[in-house]
């Protein structure tokens, strides 16, 4: 299945939540990340943390080419431009940062690759958006300002579209405060795909929690 730039910001936007992953071993990736697109949530970010985290990556998206093309995968922790070629030739379809970073834009762009920096200003939000991010990161969001931040930077800039990370959690009043003051989704992390479910590998609860997550987001968007 082709997933090329606008497929993918569509995905993100349309799921409203992207789970953010990583682990050692490559069958619990493929289980947590199978389990999660089951759930409605088919873009995951895999993020690059670990030792040999590439080499995992490459072998959980060779594994999804086959056995389910409809998964997204998508790297996070990217904070140059040479490990976010590796993952794109490893097969990254949208790459994500904790920082802004220019030459991540240019090898991201150069390849349809949407690139979401992290950013914690005005300014840094701004020029992202004049490198060519569709959907910029806020990051830790709740440190930066929290929805607040986001509804200043949505008044002056009301076409810009923010997913925040960290300070974001599963609960329908964290969800409500953050979609009402206009991000387009959210990353979640551990408090999606928890320490527990992961412990009892229990991908049949990861499954529902995120199938509950993104219905929750759609209710609050009234769709």
């Amino acid at each position: 299945m082709a997933h090329d730039r606008m497929t993918v910001l569509a995905a993100m936007q349309g799921q409203g939540v992207i789970p953010v992953f990583y682990h050692p071993d490559v069958e619990v990736c493929k289980n947590v990340i199978q389990a999660c697109a089951n759930g409605g949530a088919k873009c995951i970010e895999f993020t690059n943390r670990g030792d040999f985290a590439s080499s995992v990556f490459l072998d959980v998206a060779r594994h999804f080419a086959k056995a389910d093309p409809s998964v997204i995968m998508g790297v996070g922790s990217v904070v140059d431009a040479p490990t976010a070629g590796v993952y794109i030739a490893n097969g990254a379809k949208f790459v994500v940062g904790p920082l802004l970073n220019p030459d991540v834009a240019k090898v991201c762009n150069r390849r349809k690759i949407p690139y979401s920096p992290g950013c914690g200003t005005m300014s840094e939000i701004g020029f992202a958006e004049e490198l060519g991010c569709e959907v910029v990161k806020i990051f830790p969001g709740d440190l930066v300002g929290g929805p607040e931040f986001v509804k200043a930077v949505m008044a002056p800039c009301p076409w810009t579209r923010i997913m925040p990370t960290g300070g974001v959690d599963a609960s329908e009043a964290s969800l409500r405060k953050w979609f009402e003051a206009g991000v387009v989704c959210v990353g979640i992390g551990s408090k999606l795909i928890t320490k527990d479910l992961l412990a009892a590998k229990d991908y049949a609860g990861i499954e529902k929690k995120v199938r509950d997550t993104v219905a929750l987001i759609k209710t609050i968007r009234g769709k």
